[in-house]
């Protein structure tokens, strides 16, 4: 049996268009699935209304005090439940989650060296409680998670999307032949100067395109965590149209 695990970022939930022709792609796969998503264009934008300034590294985002409680509101709460409506409006059976809910996806605070993250969180082994997502999917659910988890401590956490993505990919292969794909507002991952995705990306290729300065920013941390994912046993991932392999 086959779960499908779908990661969209800001790019497709801010575009009204590309966000309708996902979902209605989504809504119509008949096969379990749980869908992972981000939202960083409208935080961002967000914070610059309100005068908060808006660090990256990477294409991390660095999550002190008050941008924490503009990447929830945003996050767990405008983003998350429009998809979950929007869902339900195609008749999927969407239900709306963080990973603070029920404890399904604990973190550890991000250590602060050697760069301090702010409350970011990071994932470990035993970070996501399969029994229970599986629960709401033998249901008929369709899990929507905000990239927002919590520690042990109940200190909520900015977590990345991607990173959260992989792990319930990994943390549900013994259950069932899973395939991660990361939707974005490209077909997948280019060559330089071309338009055309490649049809396959191994870690030699990305090594080298990421040197380059080929791959770089927010496209890092997704090749990272898709490869991350084969390496622990997930059956397929793509970005975009793009096959990646180890």
């Amino acid at each position: 049996m086959y779960l499908n695990i779908f990661k969209i970022g800001g790019n497709i939930v801010d575009d009204p268009k590309r966000l309708d022709v996902f979902l209605d792609t989504f809504s119509h796969c008949r096969e379990k699935k749980i869908l992972v998503h981000g939202g960083g264009t409208l935080a961002s934008e967000l914070c610059r209304q309100l005068g908060i300034p808006v660090e990256m590294n990477q294409g991390r985002r660095i999550t002190g005090p008050i941008t924490l409680r503009v990447a929830v509101m945003v996050y767990a709460g405008w983003i998350n439940k429009n998809l979950v409506a929007s869902l339900l409006a195609r008749g999927c059976r969407a239900m709306g989650l963080s990973g603070a809910d029920a404890g399904c996806i604990l973190a550890d605070k991000r250590k602060p060296e050697p760069l301090d993250y702010g409350y970011v969180g990071d994932l470990g082994k035993e970070s996501v409680n399969v029994h229970y997502i599986q629960s709401i999917l033998e249901n008929g659910l369709v899990p929507v998670f905000s990239p927002i988890t919590c520690d042990h401590a109940g200190q909520l956490l900015n977590t990345n999307a991607d990173t959260i993505a992989s792990a319930l990919a990994v943390a549900f292969r013994g259950f069932y032949m899973v395939r991660l794909r990361y939707v974005f507002d490209r077909e997948g991952v280019c060559c330089p100067g071309s338009e055309k995705p490649l049809s396959l990306l191994s870690r030699a290729q990305y090594e080298k395109l990421r040197d380059q300065g080929t791959i770089s920013d927010g496209m890092i941390p997704k090749v990272e965590n898709a490869l991350c994912a084969l390496e622990q046993g997930v059956g397929e991932v793509f970005i975009g149209n793009t096959c990646i392999r180890l």
